[in-house]
């Protein structure tokens, strides 16, 4: 860790200093710095200085924030690039490494490819699970990769070699003591070396990411380029190996009959190792009868061995199964359930309870064992195992269901040896059950559909670039001799192998580029209604060997463009910790949040596998992709929020599947026609504004009647990102409503439209004034409506998206919304009364909420009620939990707003930048994986704002057109 990573420290307050006026907007911040502190006490804040004012939040929040001088000053410093060496950091480590729409692929800390979220699983979360947390057990979505990071894992065997002398060592932590990680998305760059090796070895990992070209950078495809130098004083001949196991159909094999195929192509600009797989090619024998091993209708397991207490005496009948658990499905009146039959009187108690039960041995005699099971999702842990020689060779978990679902064992390859059955329930928290029923030996395959048709099918290829006669190539690395062809049982291991050697001379070096490619076409959304909706990559590539050769022909220039991006993203002024943590979110583009159809229309998650749709109050806080890849944001406003999303009274469904949209939400109606604005500006021409203008113009009408008495601020229920509707006077709403129609006035203008001009301008400006109503002397509030008293909102409370709109409005070159002095004291409010320094004491006395910041982290409270007048009715929604958190996209959009206002405010500058470094400083690979910002699972979308805080320290606005 080098010695910017500065964690937030506990020390005292900062002198205050002068800054210069009239500078750049970098220039200003490299003052600001040189000033060291500017942030003071506002006059208005002398009542709660003087101890007039008392309540929890007070108490707990401080206005002194106990910043050092040494570490402010670290704000604004360029530093040093920081690199990770530490074997728990390095294991924290998982940058998205494949390209945009193409599933997630992790990089990991020293190098390894991990995760492999490519085969369509459509998954909550990278890894879902449940974690003990502070006595009980959290989700995916409540922060359980926060709190307890995934640990690197994979489905499949993979990974490179280097060989010296006949002694072999992996590219990785096992193989080497001296690793060092130094991140700069989308490139990783990883070093090895060790005393006793003779050469050094940098790897470089990447796909290709070219901003403005989103073809080439959606490819499904990750660059392992390896250069390696000959440290000693002899000459060296190195091999240089790749293998990757054959995992196509990697969940199906269990359910189809088939064959895995490798085979080795050798072709100009490169080597490859293809892995496919083929259905049967005969037709199936005539099946057996089938041979029931189980139906567990009797009160006793008899020939069962229960060990524990989890299973009690026997099957459980599904009238006693406690209610909670619904109907868990199965057949007959009996199942097997480890949380229903063991002792307790409640849910923790019964969860509590493990053991295992086993059955007598028996042998397989048919193609497939089939089954119910149910329960939990802990592999390993609640399960069903077939065991072999004592040894588990297939295993199944329940889904986080109580529900039982049919699933089976392929046991072709074991067919006449002696096995048992074993079912497992060895946890004691959350989901700690597993249910099973109905067990059937059988040669019908599960399901009747075709092999080609499952999620999992599709091809894989390890490449070497630059292909050479001498290259080292094995279909089968397991065989003897030289294999250009290998096939396998579906159930089976095929791992095939490419490689080169390198001889070099004492001093010399060389590179090796290898490219891991896949090709999974058929993806079923589970979010867009379920039917197969595809990849665009496998509409314009038809597997993964043709992926491999557009890599060959086209090397140079997708890896050189790349590099020049990384290399022009960091020849700048800013610290380098702001350059790495702005764009580390853009990688949320290369995971499963993030889909891009076969017909080429975008869709997307709100984070991992949870709130499907694309949701446009949680998406229009993202500005990377309209920045970066303006195409993408082009294509979703014109073909689905002006689209299929748009109702006939212009209101835009926050929430789109494949053909509908459900109700609009007024701050993503805004953001979206906020959105068309930018995504013009990013256009070459106006024709895109042209398209869509008669359909954002009646979007703009649809918030237009909200405004019933046409003060500019919008009235009833007001439906926003907080999971909820709130009624009254709401500045947060106001201010987006505000700067939708300013850019209503822009677009109308230069689409001819002067009367729609004219009306927005009048509305925007009344609403400039109607919303100082709702300023309290300090910050911006919601004025309730008194006939709604029952419903949640923020009231007086210091919320952190009070003034959104002026960020937005700054993003696209707006200008002033409304007062800006009264704008800026809201900010230093917001930060005086939600920034804390150590989250700990705060969810020590207001615990309801998810976890995104823990004790020792600091962060931006969503919202505080320093003045009191809390509405009591508010705690009595689950929503008011949201009140209690920090949650990195909205604290980067107020940051951003903080930054933007520095120009000439240096203690906004100052403010910004603390709230970026306490994000920063939360995602340090010492504590959790740098490159995954949570909120509602992984790899949250509303994150990528952070990229809004780089164009706002840099000031930049465009207009194309």
């Amino acid at each position: 860790m080098t010695n910017n990573d500065t964690p937030i420290p506990a020390n005292r307050c900062c002198p205050t200093g002068p800054c210069s006026k009239g500078s750049s907007r970098r220039q200003f911040m490299i003052a600001a710095g040189g000033a060291m502190g500017t942030i003071a006490a506002h006059p208005l804040f002398a009542a709660i200085d003087s101890g007039q004012i008392d309540n929890e939040y007070l108490r707990i929040i401080p206005a002194d924030k106990q910043f050092s001088p040494q570490w402010l000053a670290s704000l604004y410093a360029r530093g040093e690039k920081q690199t990770w060496s530490d074997p728990q950091a390095l294991e924290h480590i998982g940058m998205p490494a494949g390209g945009l729409f193409a599933g997630t692929l992790y990089l990991g800390g020293d190098g390894r490819l991990w995760l492999w979220d490519i085969f369509n699983r459509d998954q909550e979360g990278i890894a879902p699970r449940s974690v003990d947390w502070q006595g009980g057990q959290i989700k995916t979505r409540e922060g359980a990769n926060y709190v307890s990071p995934a640990r690197p894992f994979s489905p499949l065997k993979q990974g490179f070699t280097l060989a010296i002398g006949g002694k072999a060592r992996s590219l990785d932590c096992e193989g080497f003591r001296q690793i060092t990680f130094d991140g700069r998305y989308p490139i990783g760059r990883v070093r090895y070396r060790d005393a006793d090796c003779p050469v050094e070895v940098r790897l470089e990992a990447f796909s290709p990411f070219i901003p403005l070209n989103v073809a080439d950078s959606s490819l499904p495809a990750t660059v392992m380029s390896f250069r390696v130098k000959n440290t000693g004083e002899a000459p060296v001949e190195v091999e240089l190996l790749g293998h990757l196991e054959n995992a196509v159909c990697l969940d199906s094999k269990s359910r189809f009959s088939g064959r895995l195929s490798n085979r080795i192509v050798r072709a100009p600009g490169l080597t490859a190792l293809v892995c496919s797989a083929l259905p049967s090619a005969s037709k199936e024998e005539a099946p057996r009868p089938d041979i029931l091993f189980d139906d567990f209708e009797r009160p006793l397991y008899e020939t069962w061995t229960a060990e524990g207490d989890a299973f009690g005496q026997g099957p459980v009948e599904k009238k006693a199964i406690p209610k909670y658990q619904g109907d868990v499905g199965g057949e007959g009146e009996r199942v097997v359930n480890s949380h229903a039959s063991a002792p307790g009187g409640s849910v923790g108690e019964k969860d509590a309870r493990v053991g295992t039960l086993t059955s007598r041995p028996f042998t397989i005699e048919r193609r497939y064992i089939q089954f119910y099971v149910g329960g939990g999702a802990h592999e390993g842990k609640t399960c069903v195992n077939l065991l072999v020689d004592g040894k588990p060779v297939a295993s199944a978990t329940g889904r986080n269901d109580n529900r039982m679902a049919r699933t089976a064992f392929n046991t072709r390859q074991h067919e006449g040896k002696q096995a048992r059955l074993q079912v497992v329930d060895q946890v004691g928290t959350g989901w700690g059950n597993i249910g099973i029923d109905q067990i059937v030996f059988t040669d019908r395959p599960l399901e009747e559909s075709a092999l080609p048709e499952q999620r999992d099918f599709g091809t894989m290829a390890l490449a070497l670039l630059g292909g050479d006669e001498e290259d080292i190539a094995l279909a089968d690395r397991a065989a003897a001799g030289e294999s250009a062809s290998a096939s396998a049982e579906l159930s089976a291991e095929l791992t095939g192998q490419v490689g080169r050697k390198l001889r070099l001379a004492p001093g010399e070096e060389k590179t090796a580029d290898f490219a891991v490619t896949w090709h999974f076409p058929n993806f079923y959304a589970r979010g867009a209604g379920g039917g197969r909706v595809g990849h665009a990559y496998a509409a314009r590539f038809e597997s993964a060997l043709a992926v491999a050769r557009y890599l060959a022909a086209n090397s140079e220039r997708l890896c050189g463009d790349t590099r020049a991006w990384v290399e022009t993203w960091y020849d700048s002024t800013l610290p380098y910790w702001l350059l790495d943590r702005t764009l580390a979110n853009t990688s949320t583009l290369a995971t499963t949040t993030c889909y891009r159809f076969e017909d080429g229309r975008f869709w997307a998650w709100e984070g991992i596998g949870c709130c499907q749709g694309t949701c446009t109050h949680v998406w229009h806080y993202a500005q990377a992709p309209g920045r970066l890849f303006p195409e993408i944001e082009r294509d979703e406003r014109e073909r689905v929020n002006f689209g299929i999303g748009l109702h006939e009274s212009g209101g835009i469904g926050m929430r789109t599947d494949v053909a509908r949209s459900n109700e609009p939400a007024d701050d993503g109606q805004c953001g979206r026609i906020l959105g068309v604005y930018r995504e013009h500006q990013m256009s070459p021409d106006g024709s895109f504004l042209q398209r869509v203008w008669p359909k954002v113009k009646l979007a703009i009408e649809y918030m237009i009647r909200k405004d019933g008495n046409g003060d500019g601020i919008v009235e009833g229920a007001q439906p926003n990102t907080l999971d909820a509707a709130w009624f009254g006077k709401i500045s947060f709403l106001a201010s987006l409503y505000l700067a939708a129609l300013r850019a209503g006035e822009a677009m109308a203008t230069e689409t001819g439209d002067a009367e729609f001009a004219a009306q927005c301008r009048r509305l925007a400006e009344r609403g400039a004034e109607s919303i100082l109503e709702l300023y309290n002397g300090e910050y911006f509030i919601q004025l309730e409506d008194p006939e709604r008293k029952k419903d949640i909102g923020v009231g007086p409370g210091c919320y952190i998206d009070q003034v959104f709109g002026q960020t937005w409005a700054h993003w696209v070159g707006l200008g002033r919304l409304f007062d800006a002095e009264k704008q800026r004291s809201a900010l230093r409010a917001l930060f005086r009364y939600n920034f804390v320094p150590d989250v700990g004491p705060f969810r020590a006395a207001f615990p309801r909420g998810r976890w995104y910041a823990a004790a020792g982290d600091a962060g931006l409270l969503m919202c505080t009620w320093p003045k009191g007048g809390q509405n009591p009715e508010f705690k009595q929604h689950w929503q008011y939990m949201y009140f209690n958190e920090c949650m990195t996209g909205f604290e980067w959009q107020a940051a951003a707003h903080m930054i933007w206002e520095g120009i000439d405010q240096p203690d906004l500058l100052e403010k910004g930048l603390v709230v970026s470094r306490a994000i920063h400083d939360r995602y340090s690979a010492a504590k959790r994986n740098p490159y995954n910002e949570i909120e509602c699972s992984d790899h949250y979308a509303r994150a990528m704002a952070s990229y809004g805080v780089f164009q706002a320290a840099c000031g930049f606005n465009c207009h194309g057109p």
